[in-house]
């Protein structure tokens, strides 16, 4: 029997969100369209299994098979990353971060992060977040002026503030990240040294961005984003962390692993081992430098004035709009991109000064710099008409005439 035929009414809302993914612009810097390999490998057997435990320590039998797919997407993830020892049960960022923390941390202890409006991440120790709440989260900014990471004064804060662990990475950052500095750092004040690399971890595996895994601890990434592999999460660490970063991933704070989410990752990292992932990332990049150039010739105030990696930072409060109002007259279009707090922003987060942009998805539909620029422009004609409904009328004509090029799934059907 068919999904269609066994619940038409789940199988109707699964076509429709792929039709929407098919015609639609997908510019949040967070999101990417993983292979149909993925697709498949996510609902496979492992689905069925338990297997609370490490390989070869399982607490349920009938986890031999299972014990071979963890073993390879942990031995694939440490090569992928040259680290010395990976967890690869965390179910997402968050949860691998929280894991990182309780491996190191006692509850009260200091993080020092980066703050949200600079670029950081609600689980970096904002207060709104449980990892605010367990630990005392006390946030670096970055330089007003450049809006870049400010060495010197990072090192001074930490100083005054002796946090126990310092974290580096950000959701919303456009520029390289200084890992051997965070280090200098680090150990000036004697602090643990945690870095999140969830946007940014495909350029790392693709060495289009310095690694963090020589100088960090510990290193937490999602597996997805850059990495276009499954929603999940991975742990790094030096080799004398190894137990107490997998004691606090199982049994302090998860159960059974989900093994077929896991048997996706072990896909995920092979293929990023592959030339052409190289290849991909590079024109992730050369994509996001092409947007970044329109919006400067256009007039637009970028955050840090351009990007080294797969994102950029638009502030349209400039141009007089808020980043909700941009976000929602680009839906409209079919052009999706998240509103976004940018530094020392004056307005708040429902309704930011910002709106991030990221190239992995559309890099993965096959676009180039071209097809880059264009969406740019017709991203800027949204914004500078978003009350014009003509205009919006137009503009989505062309993005479904740009995405009738780049078709996405062209097999898959859920109808």
């Amino acid at each position: 029997m068919s999904l269609k035929e066994l619940d038409p009414e789940l199988a109707g809302v699964l076509q429709k969100e792929l039709e929407r993914q098919r015609n639609t612009v997908e510019l949040i810097a967070s999101e990417n369209f993983v292979p149909e390999e993925i697709l498949l490998v996510m609902g496979s057997v492992p689905t069925n299994k338990y297997a609370e435990g490490y390989p070869g320590r399982r607490y349920y039998g009938g986890n031999q098979y299972i014990d071979e797919i963890e073993r390879l997407a942990i031995e694939r993830a440490k090569q992928l990353f040259g680290a010395e020892h990976a967890n690869v049960q965390p179910l997402s960022g968050c949860p691998a971060n929280l894991a990182a923390y309780a491996a190191f941390l006692e509850p009260g202890d200091k993080i020092l992060g980066m703050s949200l409006a600079s670029g950081g991440h609600l689980s970096h120790g904002y207060k709104m977040s449980i990892t605010g709440k367990y630990y005392r989260g006390i946030a670096y900014d970055v330089d007003p002026e450049t809006e870049t990471l400010d060495y010197d004064a990072i090192l001074e804060q930490a100083r005054r503030e002796k946090p126990r662990m310092i974290v580096c990475g950000a959701s919303a950052y456009p520029r390289i990240i200084d890992f051997k500095a965070f280090k200098e750092i680090a150990d000036d004040v004697g602090a643990y040294l945690m870095a999140d690399i969830a946007h940014i971890a495909g350029l790392v595996a693709a060495g289009l961005h310095p690694s963090p895994v020589p100088y960090c601890d510990v290193v937490t990434t999602t597996t997805h984003k850059t990495l276009k592999g499954p929603r999940s999460g991975l742990i790094m660490c030096k080799q004398e962390h190894a137990k107490k970063i997998d004691r606090a991933v199982f049994p302090m704070l998860q159960g059974g692993p989900h093994e077929h989410t896991i048997a996706a990752k072990a896909l995920c990292f092979k293929l990023a081992m592959r030339p052409e992932f190289k290849e991909y990332q590079a024109q992730v990049v050369k994509n996001a430098k092409a947007m970044a150039e329109v919006f400067l010739d256009h007039g637009y105030r970028l955050v840090t004035g351009g990007t080294d990696n797969h994102l950029l930072l638009v502030d349209v409060a400039q141009k007089g709009i808020g980043g909700k109002q941009a976000q929602d007259a680009l839906e409209e279009v079919g052009i999706t991109v998240n509103k976004n707090m940018i530094p020392f922003d004056k307005r708040k987060p429902v309704d930011p000064s910002g709106i991030r942009i990221g190239t992995p998805a559309i890099t993965t539909r096959g676009m180039k710099e071209d097809a880059a620029a264009r969406i740019a422009e017709l991203v800027v004609k949204v914004l500078e008409n978003v009350d014009d409904a003509s205009v919006k009328e137009r503009v989505a004509g062309e993005v479904r005439e740009l995405l009738e090029e780049y078709p996405l799934y062209p097999g898959l059907s859920y109808a």
